[in-house]
């Protein structure tokens, strides 16, 4: 996800947003808070696309079913528990979809990863707006979504083999994004994540297991740690790790470098945010990181029909200098970042994050991990224009299905380099 002012093709692809009177005569308990009113985000589930996508891949059931359990909900421990069953079943059921398992219940292809996104939008709405008669305040609000956030995001459901046995993988994905420009789109990204998940690949060198998790496209959730929360359990115990997201047209790039800058482009919320990544212990936080992928192994792999790229490109300002840079060979000494080999969005930044978890972890010498780019996920000729267009079409879901196999065969590449 590279936001459109520093990618070098033409059309724009990837990278966050949540948050008395008198005195009264006589005791009495505290009102609870109106709720508040649905997200940016969350609105957009009233339009056309949203609601066909629902329907046509059997989710449009989810937050109505939840919504019921919601109003059976007699206090805050039941309304969490609904809230963690609800969106662990969504995940798995985006999963078992996916992956051929359990009926499709629908006509859309079973590799879209849109019915997730769009179904748990349905869930968070629910709670958003939701008034309990036994009164819900802002903190145990914002508690239950966390909770509906992490379980469908598969953040609760990673399964590292202990032991011995297979090696471990742990692959990042992200929500759909420029929504505003073409509500019909699709992240090949979070597709590959739910193609994946709990899925074995065979090498000459012995199995692999991959598991995989999906972030949202919200400069706040990452301002808050989403990424460290996620990923820190499960670091030490992989063998490999890449974050995946939606790049350039027509081409993967291994991201050589990542820079520890917001470029301000606006989020799923339609919220900005430019400046410094905000990190944990800024004092001893890097202008820069670098990938531990084996990129030559990966680059010179025959992985699909799109080229494979080692990006080297970085944005910087020159130490002593002023004005920001190309530097198509990485930063230089000293210099302040202004944009990674992945852009100034929300890619650049979970690739710089969870290098720095890395390195913070002591792992840069003995866990090989960075970022890839997959190439823009494209509609077919004569169905680019999203006012008179068709939700998918056969090249579409073709694009998306080579996407998925090519990182599965780059995944292959980087265990076997």
């Amino acid at each position: 996800m590279r936001s459109p002012r520093v990618r070098l093709c033409a059309l724009p692809v990837l990278g966050l947003a949540l948050l008395a009177g008198p005195t009264a005569p006589v005791a009495s308990a505290a009102p609870s808070p109106a709720a508040p009113s649905p997200t940016v985000e969350e609105r957009r589930l009233d339009g056309a696309v949203p609601r066909e996508i629902l329907e046509r891949s059997g989710f449009d059931g989810v937050a109505p079913r939840f919504a019921r359990e919601l109003a059976g909900a007699r206090s805050f421990a039941e309304a969490r528990r609904a809230a963690v069953r609800e969106g662990s079943a969504l995940w798995r059921r985006a999963v078992d979809r996916a992956q051929g398992r359990g009926p499709a219940r629908g006509d859309l292809s079973r590799d879209d990863d849109r019915p997730l996104y769009w179904a748990r939008l349905g869930l968070t709405r629910e709670v958003r707006t939701w008034e309990p008669r036994f009164g819900l305040d802002a903190a145990r609000r914002a508690a239950l979504i966390d909770a509906l956030e992490r379980t469908s995001r598969g953040q609760t459901d990673v399964r590292l083999p202990a032991g011995k046995g297979p090696r471990r993988v742990l692959v990042t994905g992200f929500d759909p994004f420029t929504l505003d420009r073409d509500i019909r789109i699709s992240n090949p990204s979070g597709a590959t994540a739910l193609a994946l998940d709990g899925t074995v690949i065979h090498t000459p060198e012995g199995p692999a297991r991959v598991e995989t998790v999906v972030f949202p496209v919200r400069w706040a959730d990452f301002a808050d740690g989403t990424v460290e929360r996620a990923l820190r359990p499960y670091l030490a115990k992989a063998d490999l790790f890449t974050t995946v997201s939606q790049g350039r047209v027509g081409r993967f790039d291994v991201e050589r470098t990542n820079g520890a800058w917001r470029g301000g482009f606006a989020d799923n919320d339609g919220v900005g945010s430019t400046g410094t990544v905000p990190v944990a212990d800024p004092a001893t936080q890097p202008q820069w990181t670098t990938t531990t992928l084996p990129y030559r192994a990966i680059t010179e792999a025959d992985t699909g029909r799109f080229p494979v790229y080692d990006n080297t490109a970085v944005t910087e300002i020159p130490a002593g200098g002023t004005e920001p840079v190309v530097r198509a060979d990485g930063p230089t000494p000293g210099s302040r970042a202004r944009a990674g080999g992945g852009g100034d969005y929300l890619s650049n930044e979970i690739a710089y994050r969870a290098t720095l978890l890395r390195d913070r972890l002591g792992l840069r010498d003995t866990l090989p991990g960075g970022h890839v780019h997959t190439p823009v996920l494209q509609f077919g000729a004569g169905n680019t224009d999203p006012a008179t267009g068709t939700v998918t079409d056969r090249e579409f879901v073709r694009n998306r299905l080579d996407i998925i196999a090519q990182v599965r065969a780059i995944l292959t590449a980087a265990l076997r380099g």
